[in-house]
Order: C-alpha cells, then sequence, then structure tokens
C-alpha cells in the first residue's frame, strides 16, 4: 500500500514539506516499503489520507535515505510516526517514555483518525503537546534504547 503515499526521498525534501506544510498536521511515517509493520500501518494511512485531508498531510520517509532525521528522531524502531504542525514538531503523551514519536502500528484506523483530531486542535490552540485518545492497549509497548551512552 506504500505506494498509494507520497515520499520524501532525501533531507531538502523533508526539510521542505516541513516548512511547507501550514495549518495541516504533518505525518511522517519513517520506516522501510518492505517491513511487514510498515506495510500495516501504510494501508491504514492510505485508507485515512482523504477523510483527514482537511487535517492533515501524510508522507512516508525511509529511515535509509534520510539517516540525518533518523539520527535526529532517534528512531530505532520501524515503523516510526513523527507528527509536525506549520514547522513545529507537535509531541503526543502516549503514556510512554518517548513523546517525540509513535512506534508501531496503529490498531485501527480510527485509533489513527482520533489521533490526528486530538493533535489538530490542540495545535490550533497553540499547545505543543497534547494527551494521546488512544486506549493504552492499543499502544505498543517497547523499551527506550539508548545507544552510545
Amino acid at each position: 500500500m506504500s505506494f498509494l503515499l507520497p515520499k520524501l526521498t532525501g533531507k531538502r525534501e523533508v526539510d521542505q514539506a516541513i516548512k511547507s506544510v501550514a495549518e495541516k498536521v504533518l505525518v511522517l511515517r519513517f520506516g522501510r516499503d518492505d517491513d511487514a509493520v510498515c506495510l500495516q500501518l501504510d494501508d491504514i494511512l492510505a485508507k485515512t489520507a482523504h477523510d483527514l485531508s482537511k487535517m492533515a498531510v501524510i508522507y512516508l520517509v525511509d529511515v535509509d535515505k534520510v539517516p540525518v532525521y533518523t539520527q535526529y528522531f532517534d528512531i530505532s524502531y520501524i515503523p516510526s510516526t513523527v507528527f509536525f504542525f506549520n514547522g513545529q514538531h507537535m509531541k503526543v503523551d502516549y503514556g510512554s517514555p518517548d513523546h517525540t514519536k509513535f512506534v508501531g502500528s496503529f490498531k485501527t484506523k480510527q485509533d489513527f483518525i482520533d489521533l490526528i483530531e486530538v493533535i489538530y486542535r490542540g495545535a490550533m490552540r497553540g499547545k505543543l503537546i497534547v494527551r494521546s485518545p488512544i486506549d493504552p492497549s492499543n499502544i505498543p509497548k517497547y523499551d527506550l534504547l539508548y545507544q552510545g551512552i
């Protein structure tokens, strides 16, 4: 399903997307096109892209093609989904230690839609961090890896 969504293939394209998407949530899915969990997430993103077109823009980013962002966002698990609004990195409290990204795939389309709505409404009010509306049992659990300590 990854062929249904636009891809960003370099640092310059990612920078341009972050700068140019205005008044909408920018969704960047970091992963690989041949990974099974990424394909599952891409399916959910592709099915919701049209419904969320007034609130969000979704792009796929290959972790191997933009190592600068992979390192910057500390993406050690894929897929990881990062959110921006008007050039600002939006953080979400998922009840996990990491608020900078969503790791793994969403269980349902509705979980993703609810999350985008909460991020959009919070961002329109000037918030930089919002609380996740997703049921904690639907959020994948993982341990943070600290590399190079």
